[in-house]
């Protein structure tokens, strides 16, 4: 390690990439891994959590780092691709010192944590040396950040809150920000119980609709029994209705009545029609809101639809063509237009005369070994679903599918993976 005196704050280092010596970029720091030393002073930092390809954190201890600054990290050695756990009295500063409110010794009062400063000792050793700390601040997802005044301060000079004691999250979550749902969804999974319930409650709804439903069934359960009812009906109306459903299946049954009871009546229906079928079937996998539009629709009305963020790639690929009503259960389906098909077409043209009338739809009470096998067969994306009346009652899209024929347990981390020499080489 370099013998000249260096100091970074963990917040500039968030998102940089982590290189081997040749160049080849090994991933991304999203953690730095503290140990307390406990009365013998500021704690000093073990090693980062690096993102690696594969969305898989991992932990780099700092022996392996021959260069960290604020513009980028190299290491060398060997690098575990094991799964980062926590051990033992191991602290993550972005999980869990972020936030943390500091008692000054001064006597001045409290302040929260926004930032840490580690300095490298002469002995390559890294220490907690400074704490950026902002006091007089509030926080509040309705209301966003209250500004305090700031101040840079020795660890010394103050006092740590209890880890038992309530915390905030909201600089953890402004860390995260960059995420997607599944990235953020495998870092809460890093953290204790504690922490997942308070970053969720820092959360707005639909970012934690979003985060939730990339959850284990576990903690997805966990995480919406913490709340209160009203907040938690709230995260169940952003949710996709298929994902609600199956979360209100898992828990019981009072409970998910009570919660249906508080969700605004269009949502709770969707969810309680879905919640009828049983989970092996095409109604069980569906969700009830394609995107659906009658025959005198032109191309263009149609592809402004499927512009919408809120669509899902696989939901954006197909347009349901019916009579109607045109909210779920239609009128009489007629088929479906490709987004392939309108992007070929004139934008005055009608959907009516565009429909794929080759491609049959499913009935809503078809296991799930059809579904898989039609849409296997078509290399489809999307499929619509109809009643014994024949009107749609929704889509299954390629998501849904992999959900029900993936093990139940493959959103939780895996162990035993192997370790690997930098540049590619297994060992």
């Amino acid at each position: 390690m370099n013998s000249n005196p260096t100091r970074v704050f963990v917040a500039r280092l968030l998102g940089l990439d982590v290189f081997d010596p040749l160049g080849d970029r090994l991933g991304r720091l999203r953690d730095v891994v503290v140990l307390s030393r406990g009365l013998r002073g500021a704690p000093h930092a073990v090693g980062i959590v690096v993102e690696v390809p594969g969305k898989k954190r991992v932990f780099v201890p700092m022996t392996r780092l021959t260069s960290m600054d604020q513009g980028q990290i190299i290491c060398t050695g060997l690098v575990n691709l094991r799964r980062f756990q926590q051990r033992g009295a191991e602290q993550l500063v972005v999980g869990e010192l972020f936030d943390r409110k500091v008692t000054l010794k001064d006597g001045s009062g409290e302040a929260v944590i926004e930032d840490i400063a580690m300095d490298q000792q002469r002995n390559g050793e890294w220490l907690v040396s400074k704490l950026f700390v902002r006091r007089g601040t509030s926080t509040s997802r309705l209301r966003g950040l209250r500004r305090g005044h700031t101040l840079l301060l020795d660890w010394s000079d103050t006092v740590q809150e209890a880890t038992t004691e309530p915390q905030g999250a909201s600089q953890m979550v402004a860390s995260y920000e960059d995420l997607k749902p599944a990235d953020f969804a495998d870092a809460l999974q890093e953290l204790s119980d504690k922490r997942r319930i308070e970053v969720a409650t820092e959360l707005q709804d639909e970012r934690l609709a979003d985060v939730i439903q990339e959850l284990p069934e576990e903690d997805q359960v966990q995480l919406l029994s913490a709340l209160d009812n009203e907040r938690a009906a709230d995260v169940l109306e952003e949710m996709d209705p298929d994902d609600a459903a199956d979360l209100l299946a898992d828990l019981p049954s009072a409970k998910a009545e009570e919660l249906l009871r508080l969700m605004e009546p269009d949502e709770a229906d969707d969810v309680r029609r879905l919640l009828q079928y049983d989970e092996d079937t095409a109604g069980g996998l569906m969700t009830p809101v394609p995107v659906i539009l009658p025959p005198e629709a032109s191309v263009a009305e149609a592809l402004a639809h499927v512009r919408s963020e809120e669509l899902s790639p696989a939901l954006a690929s197909s347009i349901y063509v019916c009579r109607p009503p045109l909210e779920t259960p239609t009128g009489r389906f007629l088929g479906v237009v490709h987004v392939q098909q309108l992007l070929r077409s004139a934008p005055p043209e009608k959907l009516g005369t565009l429909v794929d009338k080759n491609l049959e739809p499913v009935s809503d009470l078809a296991p799930v070994s059809e579904v898989s096998r039609v849409m296997a067969s078509y290399n489809l994306v999307s499929l619509p679903v109809v009643n014994d009346a024949g009107r749609l009652v929704g889509a299954i899209t390629v998501d849904d599918l992999l959900d029900q024929l993936l093990p139940d347990d493959w959103r939780a981390h895996e162990d035993g993976e192997p370790v690997r020499r930098l540049g590619g080489r297994v060992g």
